[in-house]
């Protein structure tokens, strides 16, 4: 094990800054996927853990700089709105009863905010998950990371790949369907958020946040 931690650290070395870095350890247990989630804890890195498989992956630039933004379209729209949040950043999820485990780009509770206010640690065999997760998808995953946010009870995934948004909401039969609604924000045509994203380096992130503000306030106005 030592020496599976010590090849991994080495690997997240070096990465690239304009791709993410993906592999998968196939066949892999509980143990290892909790050993590696407690020695990597300081290491800018997201392990998914479907009960087989386990996929170490370092984010790019660009996939930090498109969920970045994307969290805080969400934090300003509830803070327009009035609308309590709490944000869960890319905390680790994980129920070794269900043998599944992941990280978010970034997760919110809004329905449910009330219910996690002030605890400084979630237990998902009693605390509710986040009511939303955003899931930034650029280089794809080899695994199934919906099933175990469905395992994990998640309502609602936003999966962007940089330049087109998924609305998806989850079903009873534990199934995620496409929306063109969002069930956190029902005022907020959340597919359209893509276009305030930067397309191109002359396109800062404040003003992406500027005219997202812009955009946010004549939705209201027309309400």
């Amino acid at each position: 094990m030592t020496s599976l931690i010590e090849s991994v650290r080495s690997s997240t070395r070096d990465i690239l800054a304009d791709d993410d870095q993906r592999f998968v350890l196939w066949g892999v247990g509980w143990k290892t996927y909790d050993t590696l989630c407690r020695q990597l804890a300081d290491h800018p890195i997201r392990l998914t853990f479907d009960g087989t498989n386990l996929e170490i992956m370092s984010p790019s630039l660009w996939h930090e700089v498109v969920s970045s933004l994307l969290g805080r379209f969400v934090e300003r729209a509830a803070e327009h709105r009035d609308i309590p949040y709490a944000s869960g950043g890319s905390t680790t999820f994980r129920r070794h009863d269900l043998l599944r485990g992941l990280e978010p780009d970034r997760c919110y509770w809004i329905t449910n905010e009330s219910r996690i206010r002030g605890k400084r640690k979630i237990d998902l065999r009693i605390d509710p998950p986040p009511d939303l997760a955003i899931e930034v998808d650029i280089t794809h995953s080899s695994l199934d990371r919906l099933q175990i946010y469905s395992r994990l009870g998640v309502p609602e995934v936003w999966r962007c790949d940089g330049t087109r948004l998924e609305i998806l909401l989850l079903q009873p039969t534990g199934e995620y369907v496409g929306s063109e609604h969002s069930a956190a924000f029902s005022f907020l045509p959340a597919q359209q958020l893509v276009e305030f994203l930067p397309v191109d380096e002359t396109q800062g992130e404040s003003d992406c946040l500027r005219r997202f503000l812009e955009w946010i306030r004549s939705l209201r106005s027309v309400d």
